[in-house]
């Protein structure tokens, strides 16, 4: 069945100096209020026991605007400041449903600067996008189209830490699932390879981090020789983060087109249900837990295979996958990390990460 999900297609865009400063004084805004109405709200909810609904956030909103301090927010569009406290208020309503943390603070230094447009605050027409205080459409390398007749439901404008700005729109997409296969597979996730499939194929990772390593060093180096709060230390820390950045994509790429392939090759996707957050506290894998990416990977393959038709299953994380001989059902008792292989009482010679995902596939096909 086709079904139509909401889709965001990002792409980067070359702001004129009036438009970067028009932008960068948005940022500005959207931080303030954010920041403003979760301290206003952390006030009422520790001081008097209440909690702050957003029609209220939004009077005072109102209130400050017109308070003669913050009379400046009339400045820039008023849609992104709403969307501010909106994003607020689905924070507080994940917090109290115990699905996330408590909200935190942006930081000017340390949070992505972003704002987001409604419909009512942009023009796209004839292929082209204009944000609302702007006269002019952004410059947006277009480098993949829209859908057909895709008309944007919300535009969010962001730039990161290379100096790079990004334009986002989501879009309603009418999406087919994939015809039927037979095929299934259990995935088992490593460090030397971030994907074991239980066919025998073994997805290495590129490691692009390593390749870079010595460039992100030198330009690390040269960064620390700086004084702090010089403009030479401003343009070595974009180098670093521009060495970051080329890392990060480099590493997406290749996880789109792993996830879109084992997607389209198989009608079953079994997976580990991992905590990378508890595993990257291990100093000893750290780096090598968050250069596997696989929170990245499991998302990804979730989303995917939600738009395709496909099933991914979840198996447990104490599931012995390693220790269980997939030929013969024996469970090993011990099986230390460095035993990349070993013979069961069988006779079967087990691959340890290939004989994971077996066990993770047949656990997979009996939960479903």
């Amino acid at each position: 069945m086709v079904q139509t999900v909401k889709r965001a297609y990002k792409y980067r865009f070359h702001p004129t100096p009036e438009q970067a400063e028009e932008l960068a004084r948005t940022f500005g805004c959207v931080r303030l209020v954010y920041n403003k109405a979760l301290e206003e709200r952390t006030r009422a909810y520790a001081l008097e026991g209440r909690r702050v609904s957003y029609v209220e956030s939004s009077a005072m909103l109102t209130a400050w605007k017109r308070g003669g301090e913050y009379d400046f927010l009339f400045e820039v569009s008023s849609v992104p400041l709403q969307q501010a406290l909106r994003h607020l208020q689905a924070g507080f309503a994940n917090f109290f449903a115990k699905r996330a943390r408590y909200p935190t603070f942006k930081s000017r230094k340390k949070s992505r600067a972003s704002a987001e447009y409604t419909r009512s605050a942009f023009r796209f027409r004839d292929g082209t996008l204009t944000l609302a205080k702007m006269d002019r459409p952004l410059a947006i390398v277009w480098s993949r189209p829209l859908p057909e007749g895709a008309e944007p439901s919300t535009v969010t404008v962001s730039t990161d830490a290379a100096g790079r700005w990004f334009v986002s729109i989501v879009v309603e997409e009418k999406i087919p699932p994939l015809p039927p296969v037979e095929a299934r597979v259990g995935v088992d996730a490593g460090v030397t390879a971030p994907a074991t499939l239980s066919s025998g194929e073994k997805i290495r990772n590129p490691r692009h981090e390593r390749r870079d390593r010595r460039k992100l060093a030198k330009a690390q180096r040269a960064h620390a020789r700086k004084e702090k709060g010089s403009s030479n230390r401003a343009r070595a820390r974009l180098k670093v983060a521009r060495v970051y950045a080329r890392i990060a994509d480099r590493r997406r790429d290749h996880l789109h087109k792993v996830t879109t392939r084992l997607v389209r090759e198989n009608q079953v996707i079994a997976v580990e249900d991992l905590t990378v957050r508890t595993m990257v506290k291990n100093h000893s894998l750290a780096r090598a837990v968050s250069g596997a990416a696989w929170r990245e990977l499991r998302g990804m393959l979730e989303y995917k295979a939600g738009w395709y038709g496909r099933e991914l299953v979840a198996v447990d994380r104490w599931f012995p996958s390693s220790r269980l001989c997939s030929a013969c059902g024996t469970l090993k008792e011990k099986l230390p990390l460095s035993v990349r292989e070993w013979e069961c009482a069988c006779g079967a010679v087990h691959d340890r990460d290939v004989n994971a995902a077996k066990n993770i596939l047949a656990a997979g096909l009996a939960e479903r």
